[in-house]
């Protein structure tokens, strides 16, 4: 329940799915955030994303600081990880964030793999 009430509480991103990214790319200056694991993120990633897993977000927010006043979008394999990260962010003064609702497998785009 905890993810569905964050979807509906006014928490300060905005959730979209895989349709509405394609809109959300367009914007040369967004900031992509990947918050899976590194191995994950290797076997393919949104073009451009960085990738700063959940679990090191915190530590890392003086890194991601740098694109408080940029649009941000967040996502992981499913939407759960990125829905605490996006909450996260909006804690922190970040005003423009938007959560792929249900992750990667909603990204209808071509991936990049490292």
């Amino acid at each position: 329940m905890e993810g569905l009430s964050n979807l509906f509480r006014g928490n300060g991103y905005t959730t979209i799915n895989g349709a509405q990214v394609k809109n959300i790319l367009n914007d040369s200056n967004i900031v992509i955030l990947d918050v899976r694991n590194p191995g994950e993120y290797r076997n393919g990633h949104i073009p451009k994303a960085i990738n700063i897993p959940i679990n090191e977000i915190q530590g890392r927010l003086s890194e991601i600081s740098l694109y408080r006043n940029s649009a941000i979008l967040v996502y992981c394999a499913s939407g759960s990880r990125s829905i605490k990260a996006a909450d996260f962010l909006s804690r922190n003064g970040f005003k423009k964030i938007y959560n792929l609702s249900r992750g990667i497998s909603s990204y209808k785009g071509t991936l990049s793999k490292m």
